[in-house]
């Protein structure tokens, strides 16, 4: 065999294992993993059963498999939970979307999916396109402390932002746009999409206003985590696992994201 052929195949050989650590991962013997339960680009809790589905459950289960331990999913209402859980190890992994200020506090992984965001309007409403929303006197609404919430107020130049402690059920959605209290909702394309879904009076634009990586989180300091979740990855990508996880959850405005290193 050809040395080059040998160095390939054992980094090929030494990528598992460097991610089939339970000791780096998962140091309890169970790998217990938080995400945002209602982001459905992570995943969908099931309300009768608890049942986690989507990339979250598909990731978890195949990582814990290869640690050759339990694992445990742990649904949070925010992203402040999923960053206390680490921080308290209370949790091991967790799943966030990139944004400085939580890097501050956790380190990400390489992303594993390019999250679409866009806004949500009336159905007869003049906007046609994600720019048409940023205008003088159009109001946007977002929920507080969410990456598509710390796009817009980063990057609106005309439109007046008004945040929301949370997701505004369907029907109280529904009243601020079609009242004219709100011009615009932004957030995730699958939220956006669903809520279009239900209710003839709302409409999600065919475009985006931003993309957002979603990655991997742990406790700040573990750089030994990080490579292996980072190995994990590689191969979930090139493996097709993500792409497959994505597509069974039927999830609007989401891609796998390009391999980088």
């Amino acid at each position: 065999m050809q040395p080059s052929s040998l160095l390939s195949l054992t980094i090929l050989l030494a990528l598992p294992a460097m991610a089939a650590d339970p000791a780096h991962l998962a140091p309890t013997g169970t790998l217990r993993a938080a995400f945002l339960g209602d982001n459905p680009v992570q995943g969908k809790v099931d309300p009768a059963t608890g049942t986690v589905t989507g990339p979250v459950a598909d990731l978890v289960k195949d990582l814990a498999q290869r640690l050759g331990v339990p694992y445990k999913i742990l649904p949070d209402a925010n992203a402040r939970v999923v960053i206390d859980h680490l921080k308290s190890h209370t949790a091991d992994i967790g799943f966030l979307a990139y944004e400085a200020a939580r890097a501050e506090e956790v380190d990400f992984t390489r992303p594993y999916v390019l999250m679409y965001s866009t806004y949500v309007v009336r159905a007869d409403a003049d906007i046609q396109k994600a720019a048409d929303a940023d205008r003088p006197g159009k109001r946007i609404g977002a929920v507080k402390g969410q990456t598509p919430q710390i796009y817009l107020k980063n990057n609106l130049k005309n439109a007046e932002l008004r945040t929301f402690d949370d997701m505004p059920p369907l029907d109280e959605l529904q009243r601020l746009l079609t009242s004219g209290e709100l011009d615009a909702f932004g957030a995730n394309r699958q939220r956006m999409v669903d809520a279009a879904a239900h209710s003839p009076k709302l409409r999600a634009l065919a475009d985006n206003y931003s993309a957002v990586e979603q990655s991997l989180v742990v406790a700040k300091g573990h750089p030994e985590q990080i490579d292996a979740l980072n190995s994990f990855l590689d191969e979930a990508r090139a493996s097709g696992l993500v792409k497959a996880s994505l597509d069974r959850a039927k999830i609007n405005g989401a891609e796998v994201a390009p391999a980088r290193k």
